[in-house]
């Protein structure tokens, strides 16, 4: 079935999911939608992320006609993604949930970590994800606004020794208040995993859904005796879409560019 898989994101946080699923799956078309004229969606209402989403979904579906639609924000999925599967029906959706669940079933010491954004942090606790069954365990989490700032803006040219401390200081935070599992609940802080690993080695475990999300979208391509599996050698474009109406600016050509995608502005296709 020659039709697209989406992977959105307010920006470049989505990137590690998109591209790892590309590798593993080449036959398949995808379109990355960064919502720049959004961008963050983490110190924002769930009431205007889900409107956010719900306009640029209608928007896309008219345009792209996907077979799968992943939410590749941590935030965005804690917030909208059962309000978008209700209103989407007939779209099947993957969200990006922090990895809490094999955190708890992991962590000795009875308190997880999570680092995430605002929005995603409050609705953890409102949720109580891990605060019920036979694992629960105490929730400590970690608002970094600005770590997604970092990422988004300086990724591609802070040297090693700037992520590095960027990454220390929290790790720091997180083993002064005993956690041993620590949820990387924001999908832009992939781009600092193996940091994270390094620094958090061997008192804290890290956890992130990268590969769990590529098998999820796999198993959905495959079901029905993979009926939505796009056939071998079509013809097919993966590209980059930036909403708003700023042309795009060397950081996401360049990064376009790495992975062999086209770059468009979303209202131009």
């Amino acid at each position: 079935m020659n039709r697209p898989v989406l992977f959105i994101d307010s920006g470049l946080g989505g990137i590690p999911y998109c591209g790892d699923f590309s590798k593993r799956n080449p036959d398949e078309e995808i379109y990355y939608i960064a919502d720049r004229e959004n961008f963050p969606y983490g110190p924002r209402a769930k009431e205007e992320i889900i409107l956010i989403l719900t306009e640029l979904i209608e928007k896309l579906i008219k345009k792209l006609n996907p077979k799968i639609i992943v939410i590749a924000c941590n935030t965005a999925s804690v917030c909208a993604l059962s309000s978008l599967r209700q209103s989407f029906a007939h779209i099947l959706f993957v969200g990006t949930v922090p990895a809490i669940k094999p955190a708890a079933n992991a962590c000795k010491s009875g308190k997880i970590g999570v680092l995430g954004t605002e929005r995603t942090i409050e609705d953890i606790h409102s949720l109580n994800i891990a605060g019920a069954g036979e694992n629960s365990r105490e929730i400590f989490g970690v608002a970094a606004p600005e770590l997604v700032s970092f990422i988004e803006g300086r990724i591609d040219e802070a040297d090693e020794n700037e992520k590095k401390e960027t990454v220390k200081k929290y790790i720091d935070i997180f083993r002064a208040e005993g956690v041993d599992t620590l949820v990387l609940g924001c999908t832009h802080f992939l781009f600092l995993l193996e940091e994270f690993r390094r620094q958090a080695s061997p008192f804290i475990k890290i956890f992130d859904s990268l590969d769990g999300i590529t098998k999820r979208i796999e198993f959905l391509l495959d079901e029905n005796n993979s009926a939505l599996r796009a056939g071998k050698n079509l013809k097919k474009e993966n590209c980059i879409l930036l909403t708003g109406t700023q042309p795009a600016d060397s950081a996401w050509q360049n990064r376009a560019r790495k992975m062999g995608f086209k770059l468009n502005l979303l209202n131009e296709v």
